[in-house]
C-alpha cells in the first residue's frame, strides 16, 4: 500500500477475489477516470482491462520505462506500446505524493483526476512471523539451491517468499509468477519426502517463465533479464506488435521475449536449461523464424 491511501475512497489493490469483484464493479459501467500506480504486469493488465471497458486510463510509473525488471527498459517500451494504440497514457519518471479527494497528486505538484485508483506497486513477502525462528529471513525466505531455508535442514519454502539460489544463472532470486509457484511446490514436497526417508534431494533448476495479455496481445518471457544484456529482436516488428528477442550476457542466453510469438519463446526454455550459448541461441532463433 501507499502512505495515506486510504484517503482515496475507490483507491484499489488487486489481492483477493473480493479486492477483484470490487474492482470490477468499479469498471464495468465505462466512462470513469482511471489512474494505475505501477507499470508492471498487474497494473497494465488491469489498465488494459479499465481501457477496454471505454474508460480513460492513466499509468503512473516511478521507473524510467514499464516493465523495466521484467524485460529490461528497451523492450519494456516496445512491448507496452500497444497501450499507446488504445490511447492509454503511461507516464514514467513520475513519483506520487498522495492523495486528494478525487484527485493523484504527483511528487511535482500535478494533480491527476481520478474515479478510481488501482495501486499496483509491489508486494513484501509476509514473514515477519518467522522472526525468531532462526530462519534467515532476506527479502523472503533465505534457501539453498534445493529450496530448504537457510537455519533448518528439513525446513523448506515455496512460492513467493523463497529467496533461493539457482545455479544455471548463477544468482539468487525470489519470484511471484504462479507457474513457479507450482513447480517449486512440487519438488519442494518432494524434497521434504526424501529428507523424510533419508535419499537425496533435487535441486531446483527450472527456468522462469511467466505471460501475460494485454489487449489482443499475449507478453511470454522466459528466463532471467539483466540491465546489461545484450538485447537483440530475432522475429517480427516492434511497429506491428508481433516480435520476439533474445538476451544474452557473457556468451549465455539469458531469456527469449516474445509477443504474440509463442513458437519463438516456448523452445528456449530447454535450451535455456542446457545452457546454451548465445550465438548458438541466435542460430536456433534463425532456424525457427524462417
Amino acid at each position: 500500500h501507499l502512505p495515506d491511501q486510504e484517503r482515496h475512497g475507490n483507491a484499489h489493490v488487486v489481492r483477493t477475489l473480493d479486492d477483484s469483484i470490487g474492482l470490477r464493479d468499479e469498471l464495468t459501467p465505462g466512462g470513469r477516470r482511471v489512474v494505475v500506480i505501477g507499470a508492471g504486469f498487474i497494473g497494465l493488465e488491469v489498465a488494459a482491462t479499465a481501457r477496454g471497458l471505454d474508460n480513460d486510463v492513466v499509468v503512473l510509473e516511478g521507473a524510467p520505462a514499464p516493465l523495466i525488471r521484467a524485460c529490461g527498459a528497451e523492450m519494456g517500451a516496445a512491448v507496452t506500446a500497444v497501450h499507446a494504440d488504445h490511447d492509454v497514457d503511461i507516464r514514467c519518471d513520475v513519483g506520487v505524493a498522495g492523495f486528494e479527494p478525487g484527485r493523484v497528486v504527483l511528487a511535482d505538484g500535478e494533480r491527476v483526476d481520478a474515479d478510481v485508483v488501482v495501486v499496483g506497486i509491489g508486494v513484501s513477502p509476509a514473514v515477519d512471523w518467522l522472526d525468531g525462528s532462526g530462519l534467515t529471513l532476506d527479502n523472503g525466505v533465505v534457501c539453498r539451491a534445493h529450496l530448504a531455508a537457510h537455519g533448518a535442514d528439513d525446513v523448506f519454502a515455496a512460492g513467493d517468499i523463497a529467496h533461493w539460489y539457482h545455479p544455471r544463472f548463477d544468482e539468487t532470486m525470489r519470484i511471484e509468477h504462479w507457474t513457479n509457484a507450482a513447480e517449486q511446490g512440487a519438488l519442494a514436497a518432494g524434497n521434504l519426502l526424501a529428507v523424510a526417508a533419508g535419499e537425496p534431494t533435487d535441486t531446483y533448476r527450472a527456468i522462469p517463465f511467466f505471460w501475460s495479455e494485454q489487449f489482443d496481445r499475449r507478453i511470454q518471457f522466459v528466463g532471467r533479464p539483466a540491465g546489461d544484456d545484450d538485447v537483440r529482436l530475432v522475429a517480427g516488428s516492434v511497429d506491428e506488435r508481433r516480435f520476439a528477442a533474445l538476451y544474452g550476457s557473457q556468451g549465455r542466453l539469458r531469456g527469449a521475449l516474445g509477443v504474440n510469438m509463442p513458437r519463438m519463446v516456448m523452445p528456449f526454455r530447454a535450451h535455456l536449461e542446457a545452457g546454451i550459448g548465445f550465438e548458438d541461441a541466435l542460430d536456433v532463433a534463425a532456424e525457427l523464424a524462417s
